[in-house]
């Protein structure tokens, strides 16, 4: 039987060392790649088809949870599953709405990791145990319900309120995004407009409840 391939996606290279030195002492897992954020994680599935990809939430630039969407749509063959250190039950609903197979907790034994693999590659769901069962409950019931405000936002709006909430000015979104400063203006006043929040502070408070970005960026 072949190797799981995974890639690994997380800003911190100590936290990277760590995970890939667990899954090399795993049998039949092979790390094929490694990213420090969301956008290179998109180019490195592209280049290197894993099966599976260790998926931090709070990233610069692109997070988790925004490149999570893409690598649903795009890939649809690699099983995704976070891994992190938020048990948020927003983050945790969020991640599961958008295609996660699974999420798991970076405070969790190593054996979890080899026990998260399985599952999610079998095409099961895996949630850590502590975890609690109230997110589960929560988000059975919300499931058929509509969308929540940051699901309607645009792809472009998200990341968009992301690097607000990141300190990122007008000029420097624009830079980062590859638009103009015209067109940042026009999806900020869109998002706002829809979030119905007008002021900076107000919208880096919802990111951060939305799961965008950590209160520790």
């Amino acid at each position: 039987m072949s190797a799981i391939r995974v890639v690994l996606a997380d800003d911190h290279a100590l936290v990277r060392a760590g995970i890939r030195a667990l899954l090399e002492r795993l049998p039949g897992i092979e790390v094929v790649a490694e990213a420090d954020n969301g956008r290179e994680a998109l180019q490195l599935i592209k280049k290197s088809a894993p099966n599976l990809i260790l998926l931090d939430i709070s990233m610069a630039g692109l997070g988790g949870l925004e490149a999570l969407p893409r690598i649903v749509k795009d890939f649809p063959s690699v099983k995704v599953l976070i891994l992190s250190g938020h048990a948020n039950e927003e983050y945790v609903l969020r991640a599961l709405r958008c295609g996660a197979a699974g999420y798991m907790l970076k405070e969790a034994a190593a054996e979890e990791l080899e026990l998260a693999i399985k599952a999610v590659t079998q095409g099961k769901t895996y949630l850590s145990p502590s975890v609690s069962r109230t997110v589960v409950e929560s988000y059975l019931q919300r499931a058929a319900g509509e969308d929540g405000p940051i699901e309607q936002l645009t792809a472009r709006q998200r990341e968009i309120l992301q690097l607000i909430a990141e300190g990122k000015n007008t000029k420097e979104i624009a830079g980062a995004l590859d638009v103009s400063v015209k067109t940042v203006e026009a999806h900020r006043l869109q998002l706002m407009a829809r979030l119905n929040i007008h002021n900076v502070p107000g919208l880096v408070r919802y990111a951060i409840r939305s799961g965008l970005v950590s209160s520790e960026t």
